[in-house]
């Protein structure tokens, strides 16, 4: 058996490996970030540190969070931490991580991020990758060339 912390996305029951968490918090204001991708709230400080705040719903492909949410999950990804959005948290508890059966039918970003299911009183509860909501860096545009002087 493993821990899973409980979370809701979008009105939806999510399980999350615990080792994927660094801390559970309520953010402080939201900084934009000009050019950033879609799903990429702004930055938030935590701690001293410098944040990226993730639209979780956005990083699904549905609609964006209220813009008043404030409760995240704190992971690390590639050695950096992100605050990924939720509607609620729940608690921590136990399940048997079972994997997801060929008859699921998961939809938008849902498909993408879950990798496992836990079942909660009879209820199947998807477990999702918090690291596969983190949009991937983009390449730099590359200047355009000048024309030589003559």
């Amino acid at each position: 058996m493993d821990l899973f912390l409980i979370a809701h996305v979008a009105g939806r029951a999510v399980a999350i490996d615990t080792t994927e968490i660094d801390s559970v918090v309520d953010l402080a204001p939201v900084v934009a970030v000009p050019r950033a991708p879609g799903s990429v709230r702004g930055l938030t400080a935590l701690r001293s540190r410098v944040v990226t705040v993730i639209d979780t719903c956005l990083a699904l492909g549905l609609d964006p969070m209220p813009a008043d949410a404030r409760r995240a999950i704190i992971t690390r990804v590639d050695g950096h931490h992100y605050a990924m959005l939720v509607d609620a948290l729940e608690d921590v508890a136990s399940f048997v991580r079972q994997p997801l059966s060929s008859g699921l039918a998961l939809d938008r970003g849902w498909a993408a991020a879950g990798n496992a299911m836990v079942e909660r009183d009879g209820e199947p509860i998807l477990v999702i990758d918090l690291a596969r909501l983190v949009p991937l860096p983009q390449p730099l545009p590359q200047p355009l060339p000048q024309p030589l002087a003559a």
